[in-house]
């Protein structure tokens, strides 16, 4: 059985890896070379993919599949 993470698009992955540590849409962006409308999108396609609707279920969703530990979280 594929997990919904395998579901994503290597690009995706980098995206989801950032927001997961709660980063801004620009600092995506910026870490990424692309736009921030680029990375709205991907974030989109990523939550629609994954069954979550907001950055704080991404947050949890990453963390329940063993993707983030609580020290990532932590500065």
């Amino acid at each position: 059985m594929t997990k919904a993470i395998d579901m994503l698009t290597p690009r995706e992955r980098q995206v989801f890896d950032l927001c997961a540590l709660a980063t801004t849409n620009e600092d995506v962006a910026k870490r990424l070379g692309m736009s921030v409308k680029t990375v709205e999108t991907h974030r989109a396609r990523i939550n629609r993919k994954l069954g979550v609707s907001s950055p704080a279920q991404l947050v949890v969703f990453a963390v329940r599949e063993g993707l983030l530990t609580r020290k990532d979280l932590l500065p």
